[in-house]
């Protein structure tokens, strides 16, 4: 990891110091305005045929650093990238640590918690939006927000609006291009491309009754596949408190490399610098001021990872929806002498804020993660970072004056997880690829509906993408902050994927932030796997862990455990059993390289409402033999309409009541 443009950094600090108590560390200053970009608000186009349709994949920036489209960006440049805290004592461990030993939780038999639960979107939805000007996307990566009675639910790349005291839809699935303002994803008449919205995000505002959504978005060049190198933070803001109605978009340069006003962070193009920065992975969090999207930056162009980022806004000035907003950088976050890297900023319910030192924001992250970005080749830690950015009323004046304050505090230990094994069942796709059959009575054999050359017809039932151990979600109530992570665990002797959370105590009332973890534990499923955790807790102290489960045992399916007042986590609830194998694109090497990676929902979401939880579970809820699947030539291959050529997500919303 090299240290960029340190100079500049420190002289915006200097200035910002003047205003800061001592012993806290100043953010950088920088905060410029952003004009609106227009109102939106979505809108029902007539569905696609869903056929299979080349091109089915869109240009995807991993691409760029020659890692393949199915890559984990986490894997980029690792030999490229060591650690910062070489330099001082080293807070990791000096060996990986072995897999934490557990014991396993029951399964619920009933669940008297779960007040509804319905279908949320799915990849068919996603495909056939906008009269199919869609790519077919994995994974879903879920963005949930409630509240005023209304449900929004959004997943890579379309939004959907429900009622919260039904589950109905309420409006049609709005693609996400549309509704930012940009040209289709993919124009299947003509073959233009239009811009790149990945990582779709969400928060409702109960003070001012507004609902936020945010992606990136990577910008072409014209209505080429290429990438221009701009990409910026997309901000659309609810005008009401109903989201079915007009929305404000702003759209935030980000590209980092000091164009359109924004800061040099020292990216590289081809080596070189400065090139475009890429703001990957980003999620919101907020407290009585702000809303906080922060980042984890790398090259777009290049192999290295550069340093969390946090983009502030004044929560007020959002609902207002004004001609122009401040936005405020908060660049290059560290924790330990280490890069910060997926720094969750905590949500809170309605006036459960922290409001020391004229208003704080409490995020945390782990610092294992993959171990490229943070320096930590093992993947694994005994430690995490807990951040406070302090002064948040001052978003609220013309020019915000935020402190930052970090801290690495001790934690029960977390590994990199394995991958998740499925229950056997029928995989169509992965039958289709196998399909040795030149031709049919309907036409060619099933496979050369994809290639022109063979492939190999060794195709096996994959297994799921279980994430890393980065932090899953913040939530901060009652004076204390909840988090949990991915993590390898050993049950009954045998290595899995579970979950570690945590319970923090942090303080921040004068000097520097004090943090210790006062409660924490492992939940685990023999002969199963608990992945991708989402973490949300009540005013009334009880709270709902979200998670999918995989295994020997199920299909994946749409899981939780409730949290009770003594902060004890127990049972695994099942709100939604999968009905079959996760049988996309990316589970095969044929499309996607050997050996591939399964991907699975990048996160899910859980959110309160009053006393009640909802949550979004990536789950499969559809199956169908390959005789169903394919009935010959190039047709849509969607079992009776419920999946697509080349997958078969599926998500669930659910309301919990701990």
């Amino acid at each position: 990891m090299k240290i960029r443009n340190l100079g500049s950094m420190f002289a915006a600090m200097a200035l910002a110091l003047a205003s800061v108590p001592a012993g806290v560390a100043a953010a950088a200053s920088g905060t410029r305005l952003i004009p609106s970009g227009g109102t939106t608000s979505l809108r029902t186009v007539a569905d696609g045929s869903g056929e299979y349709a080349a091109p089915e994949f869109g240009p995807d920036p991993d691409d760029l650093r020659g890692t393949g489209a199915s890559a984990a960006r986490p894997a980029v440049g690792r030999s490229a990238i060591h650690s910062l805290a070489a330099a001082s004592s080293n807070p990791f461990p000096p060996s990986p640590l072995p897999p934490p030993v557990v014991g396993t939780a029951r399964v619920a038999a009933t669940n008297p918690e779960l007040g509804l639960s319905t279908e949320g979107l799915n990849l068919r939805q996603q495909r056939l939006a906008n009269g199919g000007n869609q790519f077919t996307v994995e994974p879903p990566d879920q963005a949930l927000c409630v509240g005023n009675g209304f449900v929004v639910e959004s997943v890579n790349s379309v939004l959907r609006v429900f009622s919260a005291a039904t589950g109905a839809a309420l409006s049609g699935v709005q693609d996400l291009n549309t509704f930012f303002g940009y040209a289709p994803a993919i124009n299947r008449s003509t073959g233009a491309y239009g811009a790149d919205v990945i990582d779709p995000i969400c928060t409702y505002d109960p003070d001012n009754q507004r609902f936020i959504v945010v992606i990136t978005t990577l910008h072409h060049q014209g209505t080429t596949s290429a990438f221009s190198g701009r990409n910026t933070i997309d901000v659309a803001v609810s005008n009401s408190s109903d989201p079915t109605g007009a929305w404000t978009v702003y759209y935030v340069p980000a590209q980092n490399d000091g164009t359109e006003g924004t800061p040099n962070h020292g990216c590289t193009l081809d080596g070189v610098a400065p090139g475009p920065c890429f703001q990957d992975y980003p999620h919101i969090g907020g407290d009585a001021n702000g809303i906080y999207v922060t980042t984890n930056e790398y090259d777009l162009y290049g192999p290295l990872y550069n340093h969390a980022q946090i983009f502030a806004f004044s929560k007020a000035e959002l609902a207002a929806h004004p001609a122009n907003i401040h936005m405020t950088p908060v660049e290059n976050l560290e924790v330990g002498g280490t890069p910060g890297w997926t720094v969750w900023p905590a949500t809170s319910p309605a006036g459960q804020y922290e409001t020391k030192r004229n208003g704080t924001e409490y995020l945390m992250s782990t610092i294992s993660g993959d171990g490229s970005e943070t320096g930590n080749p093992t993947g694994t830690a005994n430690k995490i970072g807990v951040w406070a950015l302090s002064n948040t009323k001052s978003l609220n004046t013309a020019s915000p004056s935020l402190s930052l304050s970090s801290k690495l505090i001790d934690s029960s230990a977390y590994v990199f997880p394995p991958k998740s094994n499925q229950k056997p069942g029928d995989a169509p796709l992965r039958e289709c690829i196998n399909d040795t059959t030149t031709i049919t009575p309907y036409g060619p054999g099933c496979w050369q509906i994809f290639f022109n050359t063979e492939p190999a017809h060794d195709e096996v039932i994959s297994s799921l993408d279980s994430g890393d151990s980065r932090m899953q979600q913040t939530w901060y109530t009652n004076g204390k902050l909840y988090g949990a992570a991915g993590t390898a665990v050993k049950v009954n002797g045998v290595v899995k994927a579970g979950i570690v959370w945590f319970q923090v105590e942090a303080q921040i009332d004068s000097g520097d932030l004090q943090a210790h973890v006062s409660h924490q534990n492992y939940l685990a499923l023999a002969g199963n796997n608990l992945t991708y955790p989402a973490i949300a807790m009540g005013k009334n102290g009880r709270g709902v862990i979200a998670f999918s489960v995989t295994g020997n045992d199920y299909y994946p399916s749409a899981g939780y455990a409730t949290i009770d007042e003594s902060g004890t986590v127990g049972t695994v609830h099942v709100a939604a059993l999968g009905k079959g194998v996760s049988d996309g694109f990316t589970s095969y090497k044929a499309f996607v390289g050997n050996p591939p990676r399964t991907r699975w929902g990048d996160y899910g979401a859980a959110v309160t409402d009053g006393n009640s939880i909802w949550i979004a579970s990536e789950y499969i809820g559809q199956t169908c033999s390959f005789a169903t699947y394919y009935t010959g030539g190039f047709g849509g291959n969607s079992c009776g309409g419920t999946r697509v050529t080349l997958g078969n997500w599926d998500t669930r919303l659910s309301k919990i009541t701990p």
